[in-house]
């Protein structure tokens, strides 16, 4: 994955400077302004540490989760490398060794025993001259294919993309260890893999075993596709097949990962299961992990019957109002810079691909990138139609980044885009005004990020018009968790396939409020694959060793709302740190749920709505800093069908929330930043609609300290 500046730059990165790691640690020789750049860097972040970092006991050391793994210190993203090994469980990850922004990409590298007790080790592979290195998968080459090992050590092998730094090129590399991990060698023939382009990334590499040869999946973003390769020794890599677009394409496509699992209650059945993380369009906003169920031959990949189909876009007929097919804006009027003299012809310069536009041209404020602002205002027109369709994208800025309709002198109608450069229809009621003048007006005042707007085929019509849809299932519904990828060579006594992803949303990651670190992973968890009415699906536990952490314990069964709250508060079981557990019975419609992570006049709120089966996180009151305009909004995820008993699974960190429906099929992630002190929880709802079937929970100790709760 690609930032800059802090920001997901999707595309390739620009002006971010060279860098490279110490000498002496395995990785050759490098030349002396390297060396000393680095030592730099590493002085210049040492005193910005010494002089600015916040107090041990301060508000942003306190966030940093007790049983979620976090670096010590500086920026972390994709976990990578995921591999098990002599009983250790390794999670290198994307990691700038110099600051706490997007930068000098390397691969962190932590082992654990346990899923929950990390050991930082030194960076296992650093930034070199030329390139960086960006995600990437680990495998254990048992059968030596590779030739690095030697006899009774088989060679621990990583592929990784190098991003070049001195122009738009991203290959596949590899690199070796024989000692468990500790030191590595690049490869001397690499790359392995080159095919000219700049955005081609994050390779998953695993063993096909009915085809006795490695496979590799790779992402190629901007075509929204993955690419499979197939290779006898981990070094010669064969073009075998491409799978996409299909499911959510508004955002590009990354770190892709394929395994199969047995279908439960299907006794000899199976599918293979491909996951994409999407950079834009999830169900909640911004960035997120859709998958796919089908069928892998070691050739291709193919879609399962039971995956839903697609919804075509319509249009009705209507009049026109504007196109922006012509060389400028004709009557329309501009001011300000952001709008240039005429229509764009689609994507500007450095700007992420722009698409759902018809035609040639369209309104798009990106011109000379988001600090530049401007209006672009209609000629007055008559109000023909009971409906006002346009196409719209660009950033979610409420009176910022718009589009308004004003009649007689009041704005009575506005729109924004949702953080997106794909252009979607939106559609306003217009009937109360029919036979007025109205006049159209697309505002650019925002000079932040996702500051512009994009607009075309404006259109008055007598039914909405709707974009084409393509359904995607996703492996969890919340703003917080993208990257994700599983662990490969797990034991076969195990059995698991087991999955951990970055707890954060790309529309924030870089403003995530929190020194000397910056960036968190999900609870490591369990896939399994179940049989449901629509098909196969996925579903989600946390791994059985989180059990290892419960300390002080509640519990009760079959009460009321009022008597579990005053269970809970005669008990030391309190926060920021808790696993709950609980099954309710519905009588009724309304709302209920849990309040966690509360204080005087601060909560974040768990709401289950069995009428209209969906699962929701409120972060609003949360007491988090508004260190971004989107962290507030709302999330939603389907209840799928609970019932009149429902099952939450609920786990809280200092500054993280996951929520599981006792389906596992629904998941929520959230990261929140409560106030120190905001550690009590409590059940809400209708006494008489609700009943309290079973409730269990327990304090957690930190697996990094010990942070104590206190009421």
């Amino acid at each position: 994955m690609a930032w800059v500046d802090g920001r997901r730059n999707p595309g390739r990165s620009k002006g971010v400077e060279k860098g490279a790691e110490p000498s002496g640690t395995g990785y050759g020789r490098r030349a002396p302004w390297l060396r000393c750049q680095y030592v730099v860097a590493l002085a210049a972040d040492l005193w910005l540490a010494l002089h600015f970092a916040p107090a041990a006991d301060g508000p942003t050391e306190y966030w940093r989760p007790g049983f979620h793994f976090t670096p010590e210190r500086n920026w972390m993203n994709d976990p990578n490398g995921l591999v098990c090994y002599e009983g250790e469980y390794h999670l290198f990850y994307q990691h700038n060794p110099f600051g706490d922004r997007w930068g000098h990409m390397s691969w962190g590298h932590a082992v654990s025993r346990d899923l929950l007790h990390w050991r930082h080790l030194p960076l296992a592979l650093a930034e070199q001259p030329g390139y960086m290195i960006f995600s990437g998968s680990a495998v254990v080459d048992w059968r030596n294919t590779s030739g690095f090992g030697h006899e009774g050590a088989p060679p621990l092998v990583a592929v990784f993309t190098a991003h070049r730094t001195d122009r738009p090129l991203q290959t596949q590399h590899i690199a070796w260890s024989t000692d468990r991990g500790r030191t590595w060698q690049f490869y001397e023939g690499n790359p392995v893999l080159d095919i000219g382009e700049a955005d081609f990334r994050d390779p998953k590499v695993f063993w096909h075993e009915p085809t006795r040869r490695w496979v590799m999946v790779v992402a190629w973003p901007h075509h929204r596709k993955v690419r499979f390769y197939a290779s006898p020794d981990l070094r010669e890599w064969r073009h075998l097949s491409d799978f996409g677009p299909a499911g959510c394409v508004d955002g590009v496509w990354e770190c892709p990962d394929l395994f199969e699992l047995p279908v439960e209650g299907v006794p000899g059945e199976s599918r293979w299961v491909l996951v994409v993380s999407v950079s834009e369009g999830a169900p909640n906003g911004g960035s997120g992990c859709q998958y796919f169920v089908g069928h892998f031959d070691g050739l291709q990949f193919t879609l399962d019957p039971s995956f839903p189909g697609a919804d075509p876009e319509f249009v009705p007929e209507g009049r026109l109002l504007a196109d922006f097919e012509g060389d400028d804006y004709g009557s329309w009027r501009v001011s300000g810079t952001a709008f240039g003299t005429g229509p764009a012809r689609g994507t500007l310069d450095r700007q992420q691909p722009v698409t759902g536009f018809r035609g040639r041209g369209l309104v798009n404020s990106y011109l000379g990138g988001d600090g530049p602002q401007g209006t672009l205002r209609s000629p007055p027109f008559v109000i023909t139609h009971d409906y006002l369709n346009f196409l719209i994208g660009g950033g979610a800025h409420p009176d910022e980044t718009c589009m308004n309709l004003w009649v007689d002198g009041q704005r009575v109608r506005t729109a924004t885009g949702r953080n997106r450069e794909r252009l979607e229809w939106q559609w306003w009621e217009v009937r109360p005004w029919r036979g007025r003048t109205g006049v159209l007006e697309i505002v650019d005042r925002h000079s932040g990020g996702w500051g512009h707007i994009n607009v075309d085929h404006i259109l008055l019509a007598d039914q909405p018009a709707r974009s084409a849809t393509r359904p995607a299932l996703w492996l969890d519904a919340g703003r917080d968790c993208y990257a994700a990828v599983t662990w490969s060579d797990i034991p076969e006594e195990d059995g698991r396939r087991l999955l951990i992803g970055w707890m954060v949303n790309l529309e924030y990651a870089g403003d995530v409020p929190t020194s000397p670190w910056r960036g968190s992973m999900t609870v490591p968890r369990e896939l399994r694959l179940v049989r449901t009415p629509h098909g196969p699906r996925l579903s989600q536990r946390p791994v059985r060793e989180l059990s290892a952490l419960r300390e002080r314990g509640l519990r009760v069964e079959e009460t009321n709302l009022t008597g579990a709250n005053r269970s809970i508060a005669r008990s030391a079981v309190c926060g920021p740190r808790l696993e709950i557990r609980a099954e309710f019975e519905t009588r009724g419609n309304s709302p209920f749920g849990l309040e966690l992570f509360v204080a005087p006049g601060v909560a974040t709120r768990i709401e289950c709505d069995p009428a209209g089966q969906r699962l929701r996180v409120d972060r609003g009151r949360s007491g988090s800093p508004r260190f971004h305009a989107g962290f507030d909004r709302p999330i939603e995820a389907p209840l799928d069908g609970e019932g009149h008993r429902l099952q939450l699974h609920v786990l809280c960190d200092t500054s993280t929330l996951e929520v599981f429906t006792g389906s596992g099929r629904a998941v929520v992630s959230a990261l929140v930043f409560p106030p120190p002190g905001a550690v009590d929880w409590r059940l809400w709802g209708r006494e008489d609609e609700v009943k309290v079937r079973r409730l269990e929970a327990w304090s957690l100790r930190s697996a990094r300290g010990s942070l104590q709760a206190t009421r």
